[in-house]
């Protein structure tokens, strides 16, 4: 069974090198990615704000926020 992973994002540079390096790398066989870029799909920030999102780039993988480096915090895609 695969594992559901949530990759959001702001579109910026810092985001733009974690989806290519983080989300992309992650094994296809064994996780679903869903990439969400919410400077495009701002309806969608206040599912990442439940899930434990405080900035973007971050990975949400079992109940769980992985923040990578700092490109914006969700306050400024709002």
């Amino acid at each position: 069974m695969k594992t559901n992973v949530k990759f959001y994002h702001a579109g910026c540079a810092v985001c733009q090198d974690a989806e290519k390096n983080v989300a992309n790398a992650l094994d296809p066989e064994k996780f679903n990615v869903e990439v969400i870029h919410l400077g495009e799909n701002n309806s969608r920030i206040q599912e990442a704000e439940k899930e434990g999102v405080k900035s973007v780039p971050a990975l949400v993988m079992s109940g769980n926020a992985y923040h990578i480096n700092f490109g914006a915090d969700l306050s400024a895609l709002k």
